[in-house]
């Protein structure tokens, strides 16, 4: 069973949607630490609620990210860490992290990438008048949402959609697909080929 750390910033939810897989069993891995750049955030409480180890810590306390990522590489090499899984983690991962996991780095974007990368995905694609959206599971490199596609589901975009309505749909969807697709990673080693191989995209109703 491989060893993962999740990366979060706030709320949690995929964190725990990862946390219920595990704890059901749809999910064949070890949860054994929880990394978070911000104190206070909900996910540190999901962590706690769950007896997950948690390592919480503020950037504006190092002198630049590498000084910190080197703090975490420490951390996740203590803990035997095999894969980092990021939900909702909000800064880009760095040289020292990138080479200490690189293809064992795993991310969930809520768009259709290479469409609306970066922050407020949901309010770019109501911006664009887009009539549709989804989820991307992909592979982390040193881009910000360039890493490959492993896999991908749409989400419809109603003429009456609102920022809320649309994140509470692409929410549902995230919390299937991430856990389901982490399980397939993992059992199959998690291959490089895997994301560019089987990356495919699928409508939810």
């Amino acid at each position: 069973m491989k060893n993962i750390a999740v990366f979060a910033s706030g709320n949690g939810s995929n964190f725990q949607a990862i946390l219920d897989a595990a704890a059901s069993g749809m999910l064949e891995a070890n949860i054994c630490m929880l990394v978070c750049d911000r104190p206070g955030a909900f996910a540190v409480e999901r962590a706690n609620a769950a007896g997950i180890e948690t390592f919480v810590f503020n950037p504006k306390e190092f002198a630049g990210k590498e000084e910190f990522e080197e703090l975490i590489a420490r951390e996740l090499a203590d803990a035997s860490v095999d894969w980092i899984i990021l939900a909702g983690y909000m800064r880009l991962i760095g040289p020292v992290l990138l080479s200490a996991y690189g293809g064992r780095i795993i991310n969930i974007h809520p768009s259709l990438l290479p469409n609306y990368p970066g922050r407020d995905a949901i309010g770019q694609a109501l911006a664009a008048g887009a009539a549709m959206t989804g989820v991307t599971v992909h592979f982390v490199d040193e881009g910000m949402d360039t890493g490959p596609v492993i896999a991908q589901l749409e989400v419809p975009i109603n003429t009456s959609e609102t920022s809320e309505s649309l994140q509470a749909k692409i929410q549902e969807v995230e919390h299937r697909l991430y856990p389901a697709v982490l399980q397939t990673l993992l059992l199959t080693q998690g291959e490089r080929e895997y994301g560019t191989k089987t990356g495919t995209h699928l409508c939810i109703e």
